[in-house]
C-alpha cells in the first residue's frame, strides 16, 4: 500500500483552503454594494444569496450572483482532478476529496472570510460543486426545482424538494454501480441539510406566510442608504 508522502498532505490540504476561499467570495455582497449602494445583509431577508437578491434588486442583479456563486462551487471540486497525477490519490480517493472541497466550498459561502462571516445559504455553490461531480443528477435535480417554481413560485420549496431528490436520483442512476458509498451517504446528508436550513421557511409555507418568487416580473431596485427613490431606481430592473 503506498505511504502518504508529506507533499500529498500538503497538495490535498491547500486544495481544500482554496475551495473554503473561493466560496468565501461574497458575490452578492459585492454586487449590492458596488452597484446599487446597498447591502444586501440589510434587505429583504437578509441572506446573500440569489433568492434575496432577486427579491430585493431583481434579475439583473440576481443573475450574476447566481453565475457567481454556482461557478466557485463548480471550479472548488473541478480543482481536485489535478490531484489525479499524484500516484497515491485513487479515482474513488478523488470522489472523497471532491466531496470535501464541497462541503468547504459552501462552508466558505454561509460563513465568508471576505465579508465578516455573514453569508447565505449557500444553494448556488452546492448547486455548482455538485454539477462538477455529478452533472447528469444535478442537471435533474436542476430541472425538479425550476417546475415547482415556475408552479408554486416558492423558491425556497422548490429548493427542499430538488434537495429531497437528489439521493433518489443518485440511487436511480444508470451509474449507481459506479458511485462510492460516500457520495451516496452525502446525498442523503445534502437532503438533511437542506431541510434543517430551510426549517424557517418550512414554518412560513405551513402558515401560509412564505414570501413569493416571481422571476419574470419587474423589481424595483431598492434606494441606496441616504437618498430618497428616483424614477432611476423604478426603471432599473424594467
Amino acid at each position: 500500500m503506498p505511504t502518504i508522502t508529506p507533499l500529498t498532505v500538503y497538495c490535498t490540504t491547500t486544495m481544500l483552503i482554496i475551495a473554503y476561499l473561493l466560496g468565501s467570495i461574497p458575490s452578492a455582497v459585492w454586487i449590492g454594494k458596488k452597484y446599487y449602494g446597498i447591502d444586501i445583509r440589510e434587505h429583504g431577508s437578509k441572506n446573500a444569496g440569489t433568492t434575496n437578491m432577486l427579491r430585493v434588486l431583481g434579475r439583473r442583479a440576481a443573475g450574476p450572483v447566481f453565475a457567481l456563486d454556482f461557478l466557485k462551487g463548480f471550479v472548488a471540486v473541478t480543482i481536485i482532478q489535478l490531484l489525479q497525477y499524484d500516484d497515491i490519490v485513487g479515482s474513488n480517493d478523488i470522489i472523497n476529496l471532491k466531496i470535501a472541497a464541497l462541503f468547504a466550498a459552501v462552508v466558505g459561502h454561509i460563513f465568508p472570510i471576505f465579508a465578516g462571516f455573514r453569508g447565505g445559504k449557500g444553494v448556488a455553490t452546492l448547486v455548482g460543486a455538485v454539477t462538477g461531480i455529478a452533472p447528469s443528477i444535478a442537471l435533474l435535480c436542476f430541472g425538479v426545482w425550476l417546475v415547482i417554481l415556475m408552479a408554486t413560485h416558492y423558491v425556497s420549496l422548490g429548493s427542499i424538494i430538488a434537495g429531497c431528490c437528489f439521493p433518489v436520483f443518485t440511487l436511480l442512476s444508470p451509474q449507481a454501480s459506479k458511485i462510492n458509498t460516500p457520495f451516496i451517504i452525502f446525498s442523503f446528508v445534502i437532503a438533511i441539510l437542506l431541510i434543517v436550513t430551510h426549517r424557517k421557511n418550512i414554518k412560513r409555507l405551513l402558515n401560509g406566510t412564505e414570501s413569493k418568487t416571481y422571476i419574470w416580473h419587474p423589481r424595483k431596485v431598492a434606494a441606496p442608504a441616504g437618498r430618497p427613490r428616483t424614477k432611476k431606481d423604478d426603471k432599473t430592473q424594467k
